[in-house]
């Protein structure tokens, strides 16, 4: 993510730039009633995350505009924080004192540190602030100086999170500061990032959807993001496109935006971010189609209204899914780069009858339980043009998760059939009197 408005990012990478957007996740800390044994809590995952990258300043038709579209998470400076606690949202304090391109080695800087300590006891307390984004795609001679700023922000300020997003497959060796073909470089990268910062969170960029085509990464990032969390145990989260912001990129269309958010859940993640919301210089560029959540004088796009609908199933999902494991990403179908196959083993199956088929792009069935038992599953139709209707079968009696009403329909049998809706999905359990 950035800091401030979008202009500095104007790096291109293949399929588009390399940039975006971030996120946080709310938190709690507790603490020792001994002072002298004081170890605060580290932050912790609250409500999964439905926020953007790059928007307008915080104000009340903005602030408004977020809430009622379901974004959870804003970003601003100090001087918006009295906006975004008067509308109820939680924040993201930007600041150019964090950020080890505007202040490098601000620890050790006798000017801008005092600032950054003065910054931080004034907004620290503030029930809404969540966590301080630091940078965007760091490369990784840069860890070091990162872990240390990480570790300050942990010491001064439990319970929030010291947010970073990391750069995608699709990045170069030099800027991720790794060696290696594409994959070894990038698990490098994750690996030292790590080890070295220590986060609470991992995030990452990819933007998938070019002109005429699709990327050839996205679930092989996906799948590496997810098992570099797994094994560090922490939470992740993904930054997608929602504009277009190259000449060989595209504008993702509602369908899209719901294929990235129920993709990203299957996977495992616990936050969405769209990039971006409100860029007046893309916007200008690009007047075609040029996406995002808002026009500059502050009308809600088609982008704003597909996300307005998918944020709270996305918080609905993700909520279900918090206190399980993600223990496997299935891949029926149509095979992709870093992708495992369905096994013919599996608990979980799909069954396809009459007029009914497996689509030429694939179903997605994301595996979650707790230990190494599955209980739910998420499947998702990865054909985002076209509605497909499917049986699943399970080992027991199934429940079917209905995200708009929050409820479970509980089914008599073993199998479901399952209307999923371009790019969409449906979260499927082990009924309770079975689990």
């Amino acid at each position: 993510m950035k800091t401030k408005n979008c202009s500095k990012k104007s790096t291109f990478i293949r399929t588009g730039i390399i940039g975006t957007a971030a996120l946080l996740i709310t938190g709690s800390f507790a603490c020792s009633n001994n002072a002298n044994t004081m170890k605060p809590q580290r932050w912790e995952m609250g409500t999964p995350i439905t926020t953007y990258f790059a928007g307008p300043p915080m104000k009340d038709a903005a602030a408004t505009q977020m809430k009622e579209g379901g974004f959870n998470l804003v970003w601003t400076p100090e001087s918006g924080m009295q906006t975004a606690q008067q509308h109820g949202l939680r924040w993201m304090l930007q600041t150019n004192l964090l950020n080890p391109r505007t202040a490098p080695h601000v620890l050790d800087d006798p000017v801008k540190f005092p600032q950054l300590q003065e910054l931080i006891a004034r907004v620290k307390d503030n029930p809404q602030l969540y966590g301080y984004y630091i940078i965007d795609e760091p490369n990784a001679s840069q860890f070091e100086e990162l872990g240390k700023t990480v570790a300050y922000l942990r010491r001064e300020t439990p319970g929030k999170l010291a947010y970073i997003n990391l750069l995608p497959t699709y990045a170069t060796n030099k800027q991720l500061g790794t060696s290696g073909d594409k994959i070894t470089a990038y698990k490098a990268y994750l690996r030292q990032y790590i080890e070295t910062v220590k986060p609470d969170l991992l995030s990452y960029d990819h933007y998938h959807f070019s002109e005429g085509k699709d990327g050839d990464d996205y679930f092989l990032n996906l799948s590496l993001i997810r098992q570099a969390a797994l094994e560090a145990n922490i939470p992740f989260m993904g930054i997608v496109q929602a504009c277009k912001f190259s000449p060989n990129v595209r504008t993702p269309n509602a369908n899209e935006l719901r294929w990235l958010n129920y993709t990203q859940l299957a996977y495992g993640s616990q936050g969405i971010s769209y990039f971006v919301y409100s860029v007046n210089s893309f916007y200008q560029k690009y007047k075609d189609n040029p996406g995002q959540m808002m026009t500059p004088d502050g009308t809600p796009t088609p982008q704003y209204e597909a996300a307005k609908k998918l944020n709270p199933q996305f918080v609905a999902i993700a909520s279900q899914l918090k206190s399980l494991h993600s223990l496997h990403a299935y891949h029926l179908g149509k095979n992709y780069s870093g992708t495992q196959e369905l096994p013919k083993d599996a608990p979980f199956q799909m069954e396809f009858s009459g007029n009914n088929h497996l689509p030429a792009a694939g179903i997605l069935m994301g595996y979650f339980g707790k230990a190494d038992k599955p209980t739910h599953v998420l499947v998702v139709n990865l054909d985002y043009a076209n509605s497909v209707t499917t049986t699943i079968s399970g080992p027991q009696r199934l429940a079917a998760f209905d995200a708009v009403t929050h409820k479970w329909d509980m089914a008599t049998t073993s199998k479901v059939l399952l209307h999923l809706p371009p790019g969409g999905g449906i979260l499927v359990r082990i009924s309770h009197d079975n689990a």
